[in-house]
């Protein structure tokens, strides 16, 4: 797997992360679904760097012109609900790009610290010899990522894939690496260093979903 990791590099990424960690800053979830939004945007123009690109010849007012234009059939998908904003970041670069979702939580067992990640509603198109982005803003242990990458397998083989998240812990990071395709790319703007016991990420910022959305209603 190529892993992408923006956290040593010095551009304004480092803000919007700062921001989203930041507890006073996070009690605005207009501005943490948006700060989310952006770095969506950043990451998917890092991406969009090694993409396949075809020249095409584009008339203008006053003649024409050649342009490089991304030839790639893309399809963009989130897993819900914490990836909706990120999901909408992409999509404000790769707007031709068709569109899945899909949606995967933790099932807590007897015992807190462990949990079974469930999917169970999926909406995706043909997959085969596409280009997948799979965006889950928070890469914790992994476990939702690879869940979700066996879900999608009945929809076809992608040409290629590339993962976005927002922050990962180490562990994760490792966890998937043998995963998925070996041409693989994951894209990820700050990688912290451990997981709680309930496998949450630290320092992280939290439970994103809630974050951007409001608490979940407790059973």
């Amino acid at each position: 797997m190529n892993v992408h990791d923006f956290s040593s590099s010095n551009s304004i990424l480092n803000t919007f992360i700062s921001e989203l960690r930041n507890v006073d800053v996070q009690l605005d979830s207009l501005r943490f679904r948006r700060n989310i939004e952006r770095i969506g945007e950043i990451l998917g123009y890092e991406l969009s760097k090694t993409l396949n690109f075809e020249s095409k010849s584009i008339t203008t007012p006053l003649g024409n012109c050649n342009s490089n234009l991304i030839k790639n059939d893309i399809v963009l998908c989130s897993i819900l609900r914490a990836g909706v904003p990120l999901h909408h970041g992409l999509l404000n670069y790769f707007d031709r790009a068709e569109n899945a979702f899909i949606s995967a939580y933790r099932q807590h067992k007897e015992n807190p610290e462990s949990f079974d990640i469930v999917v169970e509603y999926l909406a995706c198109p043909n997959l085969e010899g596409k280009t997948l982005l799979l965006a889950d803003p928070m890469l914790a242990t992994g476990q939702s990522m690879v869940a979700t990458f066996e879900a999608l397998k009945p929809f076809g083989a992608p040409k290629e894939i590339h993962l976005i998240s927002v922050i990962g812990a180490q562990e994760g990071v490792e966890y998937i690496k043998d995963k998925f395709p070996k041409n693989t790319h994951l894209w990820i703007a700050a990688v912290d260093q451990e997981l709680n016991s309930k496998g949450y990420i630290v320092p992280g910022l939290g439970d994103a979903g809630d974050l951007a959305f409001g608490q979940k209603l407790q059973h």
